[in-house]
């Protein structure tokens, strides 16, 4: 990747010596991209530099090895509508979970466009409701492309097909019927209807169980080496839509 010009999503950014940023920027064609952005810490560019935002960035590296330098121009800013905690929380936590679980340099072209359709509900509807169903959506996503999917396909225990499906096994990811898991129901995880038919509704109750079944997965598989900072943005976004909703 010796120059790359593309629209990229940021992901996360640290700061890197007095003046400058490191950061991850989720892209369409080469994925997730680790760079340098000299003046990062300036003022003019720490309202460009925050995830979620979208930017047309051009990436230079000299070898394969070599940290790339990053240029950015502000396509969209997320800004206004992170002063409210619930979009905030959900942008911080879709964007530090893309950040910490994908490889850099592998090609994720699905997660990009989820995540863009993520950030998107989120700055149109800042209301919880309009995102939520989105985000749970985006990370059974992305455990799927990272080989870690749920299988959905019907109850590994009946052999009834999809329609039937209630619950997930923590251990395993396999799905079972409600005949299937009788007597374990409290071993499983509540499968939501939504995540089994796009023509469900999805209450509260089912975005919250949404996202109960995906976490330990995501703890278990893909947020190894960050785990416990990571799902802490995770576990503040869940706790402020537990209250949001009680």
């Amino acid at each position: 990747m010796p120059h790359l010009s593309t629209p990229a999503i940021i992901c996360a950014v640290r700061h890197h010596g007095e003046h400058g940023a490191v950061v991850r920027l989720l892209t369409p064609d080469a994925g997730l991209v680790a760079g340098y952005v000299r003046g990062g810490r300036s003022r003019a560019m720490r309202p460009v530099l925050m995830p979620g935002n979208r930017v047309k960035a051009e990436i230079r590296a000299r070898t394969a090895d070599q940290l790339a330098s990053v240029q950015v121009e502000l396509a969209q800013s997320l800004a206004p509508i992170l002063t409210e905690p619930l979009p905030a929380a959900a942008i911080d936590w879709s964007c530090a979970l893309t950040a910490a679980a994908l490889p850099e340099q592998v090609q994720y072209p699905a997660l990009y466009a989820a995540l863009g359709a993520v950030l998107d509900a989120i700055l149109a509807a800042p209301a919880a409701r309009g995102w939520a169903v989105a985000l749970v959506r985006y990370e059974l996503l992305l455990l799927a492309q990272m080989g870690f999917g749920l299988d959905l396909s019907g109850c590994v225990m009946t052999g009834s097909g999809p329609e039937s499906l209630a619950y997930v096994s923590p251990r395993t990811g396999a799905a079972v019927s409600r005949e299937g898991a009788l007597g374990y129901e409290a071993k499983l995880l509540t499968l939501p209807a939504f995540l089994r038919d796009r023509d469900s509704a999805a209450d509260w109750p089912a975005i919250l169980d949404g996202l109960a079944l995906t976490r330990p997965f995501l703890e278990r598989s893909v947020l190894i080496e960050r785990r416990a900072p990571v799902l802490a943005s995770r576990d503040r976004l869940v706790d402020r839509l537990k209250r949001a909703v009680a």
